[in-house]
Parts: structure tokens; sequence; C-alpha cells
């Protein structure tokens, strides 16, 4: 698994204009699962993200988590984190989990946030196309990549 986590102010996500998730501090996650993910992969991922200190405490230091900030979380699939752009110029996305696979790993994932965090997690709809939009605050983003554990 590949996420993107961004420290937001505010996001949301619209699936054919409408607006199905909004979310105001807390965390933006871009969630791409591949084929060979599993069950320990998203285990360590919630593990790591519910103990990020990436939020402000009243010195300014990032010394805080998202449970400590009672921020909320908007999660959305994006296979393409997945690209491999080493071969011409069209990205592959081969190593991408097909849905069969793919959905119910993500659905585990947004279930296993929500009985480790307190503020209330969001999703847009896996596989449709959606538009996000979001307010960085920081800018903070950070990649975690459970392959590598970093």
């Amino acid at each position: 698994m590949k996420v993107v986590i961004q420290r937001v102010n505010e996001a949301s996500v619209k699936v054919e204009g409408a607006l199905i998730a909004t979310i105001g501090k807390g965390l933006l996650i871009l969630l791409g699962i591949e084929q060979e993910d599993g069950r320990e992969d998203a285990e360590w991922l919630v593990k790591k993200i519910s103990q990020l200190r990436i939020f402000r405490d009243n010195r300014g230091v990032m010394n805080l988590s998202v449970n400590e900030v009672n921020g909320e979380v908007l999660v959305i699939s994006q296979f393409t984190l997945l690209a491999k752009t080493k071969k011409g110029n069209r990205p592959s996305y081969a190593h991408a989990a097909p849905p069969d696979k793919a959905i119910p790993l993500y659905e585990e994932f947004v279930s296993m946030l929500r009985n480790r965090l307190k503020g209330e997690i969001k999703t847009g709809r896996f596989g449709a196309y959606m538009q996000v939009s979001m307010v960085n605050d920081g800018p903070v983003t950070i990649v975690i990549d459970t392959k590598r554990k970093e």
C-alpha cells in the first residue's frame, strides 16, 4: 500500500458534481492498493497513521496526532499512486490490485481507521471519477509505502 497523507484545514470530494463528503481539520489520505497487499499492510499503515505526530502543539511544534487534535479523515482510493513510469511515457498501473481484491481491502482499511481514531472518517467512492479539493495546512504532505516501511 502506498499513501499520500496531507494535513488539511478542510477537504471535500465530489462525484458527478455532487458533494459526497467534506471534512474540517484533519487528514486527507490518498490510498493506493497493490496486488500483493494484504491485511497486514493495512494494519501497519493504520497504526502508523494514527500515531503520526504532524499537528502543531501550543508551542507550534509538530507533536500531536490526528486523535489528539480530534481531527477528521477523508480517505480517497487512488490507484494512480502506483504508476510505473520507467518505460515510455504512458504510466503503467499493472501492479495496482484489481477491484475484486482492492475494494475489500480498502473497506477493511477504512474500518480499521474507524476503530482506531476518535474523529469522523469519511470516504470518496471507490472506482468513481472524483473531484477532490483541499486546503493543505503547512503545507504538510507525507508519503508512506508499506513495502518499504517508510
